[in-house]
């Protein structure tokens, strides 16, 4: 209801057709200009900064008013909402208990629960808004506004309150004694302090610098003031990057001291910037570091510079296990990303180092870095294109080895390595899938990469630090075939391959499926290997490698026969059984051993790869002669989610050479399982009872026996809502293949787990422990015992057993995490390779907070045991 107060009916009528009209323009007005308190982002950067925004009465806007009462005074020369007043202006609302148009003075008042809401869902409250109707001028008493960011995928919803918040002459908005948090106010207590919030005496918003200033500031912690500035200051929502100080990352470690690394940014441009940082570190001097980005229409790149001249190199272990004899050290990383149009894209990833210990011993870190027991960085430049039904990539390798195991002369150089597959609709009634393949790689490396089998204790070098060997590059001892292996050629190979094959799926009434395929294959090569220097000449100890361009055909011909018995049991849920069988035939493969094997090395026989056509992993190698797959596979799915499958099967070679049973220059075929007539036996169980709990194993039995020559068996599971647990186990066990180089077994087990103690702390942890490592750590001891009675300068090695179970990664923490506050402190043990060729166990606390919309900090301390570190002379 709608009721109007005034002197005569008459004059109302004159008076309403006035007020509606200044009602229009100055709601109009308050809602455009109040608009710029719901703005602004976290960090209190809110307020008042577009109340001189849009003008009245933006074209195409109309204001809606409902109030209980509309009241017009001419004698005030005002006019009033009254009563649930709530004014729509587009997408923004402004409710309060009163609405007030003041004429005479041009200031319009909004009073009682304002509520002031954007398109946008940020919401602005407060008791009291006073604006002039130039916008330039005004204040909002009890001010609260809420307003929700998306940082990192994730929804925050930030908070600023302020007993009084004004506007000054267009330029500035200032908050007197106001808060900030991104934390939720707590349900059943809302008066007690949130997790953390920032307290300023005034808080600064220059409309035209784009800054915000914080005068007399201090972070709380649970109410609890933690941290005090006299004053800071930061850039505004509106601007995405500003020249500025970052922050600091601190260092500690024995040959680099202790320092801080101090980030410098520098807006350039809005499309590149660059950022210094000056590391001070007591023992070494300064580590210079930059980066410059720069993003154009189409992609992005980045290149970062860094370089010392160090102070002590005598900190680090001399050549070849370290750096002593550099006085400069220093790295070279680029990294870009473009895209040409839809289709095709281009980029790369370089890594330059001076040395291949100066990443680690800096503690720089870099996305084309691998680590494991042995570290190297991948530089890689690539060409991508990608259709609906086809995929074109060419790219260039180049390896640098990290770890004082590698020796860099043995890491190849990879240029090109080119892949294109097309699948098209077979022609005519033939029908079926055509599928095109093609591979194109070239690759040249310095010195052979030779590896004896067994474990011979041989090596190419043996470095002398105070007194004591250290043997580095394995080699073999005798250089014949069945004592020696070839992981890589020096020289040069180059091979062209293309493939094109067919097939098609038919299924007969009785539901036997039938898939008749077809496939030709082609190789090229061109092998130049080397024959001087280093070691090269000795590979014609162990075979002729073809010398020169060469070539190989593989045509096969084959049949994918399945069928499906198909059984509903209703609530035991609906059973198959599948018999499978499969028929492949194909001529002998031909230059078996003679040929280079760089990408096939990786041969793995399990259940994923008993039904494929080629059982080689790369295109060095291709499986040639008539073979059999059998097998069967059993599953169940019931109405309740259960899922389980058990599926076993067999490879038989009927004709023709084995490619498993003679092997290569790697060795690769033998000790595979497939190297006999009769393969070993593969099979698979799986077992999910529901979506939380997930069962899988997968084995292969000898066989003649069935002895177990490869297991692999685990659980994944979650106990929530019974009980707040995430937990996983898994077993790996493989036997010795001593043709390949593994001595010995290998044996081990990981386990990690997650229980939350509340929605919000949680402890995890996770461990590897290997059953087997016993056995390397004899043979080391071994090979170093027998360097010394060779020369015997120093203390002789002593062996010292690790027990049947050695804990080799190790990881314990816990933290809390909410919608505003993540903080969490890890205990990390994980292995590493050390410069004397030691494994042993890098050990690392790890503290992480981070207040969202503030930002994170890590703090990241190594407190390792060990004697020693990859070219580090003392424990880090």
């Amino acid at each position: 209801m709608i009721g109007v107060q005034g002197a005569a009916q008459g004059s109302r009528d004159a008076l309403r057709k006035v007020a509606d009209i200044a009602i229009t323009v100055s709601m109009a007005a308050l809602l455009t200009a109040a608009y710029g308190l719901a703005a602004p982002r976290a960090h209190a950067q809110a307020g008042l900064e577009k109340l001189a925004g849009s003008k009245p009465g933006e074209k195409g806007q109309r204001l809606l008013v409902e109030a209980d009462e509309l009241i017009y005074d001419n004698d005030r020369n005002t006019v009033t909402a009254r009563g649930n007043a709530e004014l729509h202006y587009g997408a923004r609302t402004l409710q309060a208990d009163r609405v007030r148009y003041d004429r005479g003075t041009s200031r319009v008042f909004a009073e009682g629960n304002v509520r002031l809401t954007d398109e946008t869902g940020a919401l602005v409250t407060g008791e009291r808004m006073e604006l002039t109707d130039d916008f330039k001028n005004g204040f909002v008493e009890a001010l609260r506004i809420q307003q929700t960011v998306v940082m990192k995928g994730e929804t925050v919803r930030t908070r600023i309150s302020a007993p009084r918040a004004e506007r000054i002459a267009g330029e500035q908005s200032s908050f007197d004694y106001a808060t900030y948090t991104a934390c939720e106010p707590c349900k059943d207590h809302p008066e007690t302090p949130p997790l953390w919030q920032i307290k300023a005496a005034k808080i600064i918003h220059n409309n035209e610098t784009h800054t915000i200033s914080y005068e007399d500031s201090s972070l709380e912690i649970g109410g609890i003031p933690v941290a005090y500035l006299p004053y800071f200051e930061s850039a505004d929502p509106t601007v995405k990057r500003k020249t500025g100080f970052l922050t600091p990352r601190f260092i500690t470690s024995t040959p680099l001291g202790s320092g801080v690394a101090t980030p410098y940014f520098i807006n350039l441009d809005p499309s590149y910037d660059l950022t210094i940082t000056p590391a001070f570190v007591s023992r070494q001097g300064v580590l210079g570091q930059a980066e410059f980005r720069q993003r154009l229409d189409n992609g992005s790149y980045n290149l970062r510079l860094s370089g010392i001249f160090q102070s002590t190199p005598s900190a680090f272990l001399p050549g070849p296990l370290g750096a002593a004899d550099r006085e400069f050290r220093g790295s070279v990383e680029t990294r870009g990303r473009f895209f040409i149009n839809e289709h095709w894209r281009t980029g790369w990833d370089l890594v330059g180092v001076t040395d291949k210990w100066f990443l680690d011993n800096y503690r720089i870190r870099n996305q084309s870095i691998t680590t494991d027991y042995f570290r190297e960085a991948v530089s890689s430049a690539y060409l991508i294109g990608q259709g609906d039904r086809s995929w074109f990539e060419a790219r260039g390798y180049y390896f640098k080895a990290l770890s004082s195991f590698d020796w860099q002369k043995e890491q190849p150089v990879v240029l090109p390595v080119i892949d294109y597959d097309k699948r098209i609709n077979g022609p005519g009634k033939l029908g079926g899938e055509v599928r095109f393949e093609a591979n194109v790689t070239s690759l040249s490396r310095e010195a052979t990469d030779f590896q004896g089998i067994p474990r011979t204790g041989s090596y190419l070098f043996a470095p002398s630090v105070n007194g004591i060997s250290y043997p580095l590059y394995e080699t073999c001892t005798t250089f014949v075939r069945d004592r020696c292996i070839v992981r890589g050629l020096g020289g040069v190979d180059t091979r062209l391959s293309a493939q094109v094959s067919w097939r098609r799926s038919f299924i007969d009434d009785f539901g036997q499926v039938f898939t008749p395929f077809t496939y030709l294959r082609t190789d090229a090569f061109f092998v130049n290997p080397s024959r001087s220097g280093f070691q090269n000449a000795l590979v014609n100890n162990i075979t002729t490698v073809d010398d020169g361009f060469s070539g190989r055909v593989m045509p096969a011909i084959g049949l994918d026969y399945r069928y499906p018995f198909v059984a509903d049991f209703g609530g035991l849920g609906v059973h198959t059984l599948e018999p499978i069988a499969q028929v492949i035939a194909r001529p002998s493969e031909t230059r078996i051993g003679r040929l280079p094997n760089e990408d096939a090395q990786s041969l793995v026989f399990d259940d994923t790869s008993l039904f494929e056509w080629d059982k080689f992993s790369g295109y060095d190698r291709v499986e040639g002669g008539v073979r059999a797959n059998l097998g069967a596979q059993y599953s169940v799915v019931t109405p309740s989610g259960w899922y389980a499958n058990l599926m076993f099967g067999e490879s038989i070679q009927i004709a023709g050479v084995n490619s498993f049973r003679r092997g290569d220059l790697a060795n690769v075929g033998l000790d595979s399982g497939l190297e006999n007539r009769r393969s070993d036996f593969v099979g698979r169980f799986q077992l999910s009872p529901n979506q939380n709990i997930s069962f899988i194993s997968r084995a292969r039995f000898d066989q003649r026996d069935f002895a177990v020559n490869r297991f692999e068996t685990g659980v994944t599971a979650r106990f929530s809502p019974f009980l707040p647990l995430e937990t996983s186990l898994f077993y790996s066990f493989y036997e010795a293949q001593p043709a390949l180089g593994f001595a010995h077994r290998r044996e081990g087990v990981t386990a990690s787990a997650t229980y939350r103690i509340t929605p919000n702390w949680f402890v995890t942890g996770s461990a590897l422990v290997d059953f087997t490592r016993y056995l390397d750590t004899r043979d080391t001891f071994a090979d170093l015992y027998t360097a010394y009675l060779t020369n015997p300068v120093g203390l002789a090695p002593v062996y010292s057993s690790p027990g049947l179970t050695y804990l080799s990664g190790l990881s314990l923490g816990g933290g809390y995490q909410d919608e505003c506050t993540t903080v969490s402190l890890n205990y990390i043990v994980s292995p590493i390779a050390t410069a004397i060729g030691v494994r042993e166990r890098n050990q690392t606390v790890l503290l992480r907070l981070e207040l969202k919309t503030l930002g994170e900090a890590d703090l990241r301390q190594n407190v390792s045991s060990s004697t020693t570190a990859d070219g580090i002379a003392s424990v880090r």
